[in-house]
């Protein structure tokens, strides 16, 4: 019986003990809760403030707008609002592509201008060469400047060329080295003298298919650029095609 009272003594103890913290506790709490409080109401103001500020900015993009549309319906009549904006883009896009047209156009002729140019001045550059065919590889040796001219006198005779024409440079085209069996390349010569040079065109136009070098059969023509030699390919296919037909006899006469 006795071990009753002593027990009730005891959270009585405790009770009193405690009662001060549960105190601080409460404190605690009601500035947490305080605090929360004052932050709830300062993102409130901040979120009416910024959604403020974000009508204020639609309506004047609305007011925008509606003055545009009532610009566009002005001009175009009782059109709708989609309607118009759609056509906008596609007046927007069709002057786009009007404008690259026309760039493209004039980037086109330029570039054949300048093709032209670029092809004249090459075909300058080699207005005083020769080119000869059917000469085995490594003929000429070490010294082919010195070796063509004589060939050339040797070719053509004394009676075309009083002596040895004036050769600047002489080589092969620039091309891979042909196999054993495979076509020789063709040497190409700078004539030093442009009278020189079209002395022997003349006279391998008229001896054509007639000159040789110890027994090889050679041919001597002009050195034109791959586009002249492009322009004239296309022209002899309409002269054997058409022109001969037709019982006429072109050439293409130098120069």
């Amino acid at each position: 019986m006795p071990s009753k009272p002593a027990k009730s003594n005891k959270k009585e103890q405790n009770a009193r003990t405690d009662s001060p913290e549960l105190a601080s506790n409460n404190l605690s709490m009601a500035g947490i809760a305080s605090l929360l409080e004052d932050h709830r109401r300062a993102l409130s103001a901040d979120f009416k403030s910024a959604i403020s500020t974000l009508e204020a900015k639609l309506d004047r993009i609305q007011a925008t707008v509606s003055d545009c549309v009532r610009l566009c319906q002005t001009v175009s009549g009782n059109c709708l609002p989609g309607q118009i904006i759609a056509s906008l883009e596609s007046n927007a896009n069709l002057q786009d592509e009007l404008a690259l047209e026309a760039t493209c156009a004039t980037l086109t002729d330029s570039n054949v201008k300048l093709l032209a140019k670029v092809t004249d001045l090459e075909s300058c550059s080699r207005r005083n060469n020769i080119r000869i065919v059917g000469l085995s590889e490594s003929i000429e040796g070490p010294h082919p400047s010195t070796f063509f001219p004589k060939l050339l006198m040797e070719v053509l005779g004394e009676g075309v060329l009083n002596s040895p024409p004036e050769c600047d440079r002489a080589h092969r085209s620039l091309t891979d080295k042909p196999k054993p069996g495979q076509r020789p390349r063709p040497v190409i010569i700078r004539v030093h003298r442009y009278q020189q040079k079209e002395t022997i065109i003349h006279e391998a136009r008229a001896r054509r298919g007639k000159l040789q070098y110890k027994g090889t059969p050679i041919a001597i023509y002009e050195d034109y650029t791959p586009e002249v030699m492009e322009q004239r390919y296309k022209y002899r296919e309409v002269m054997v095609v058409e022109l001969y037909n037709l019982g006429l006899k072109p050439a293409l006469h130098a120069p």
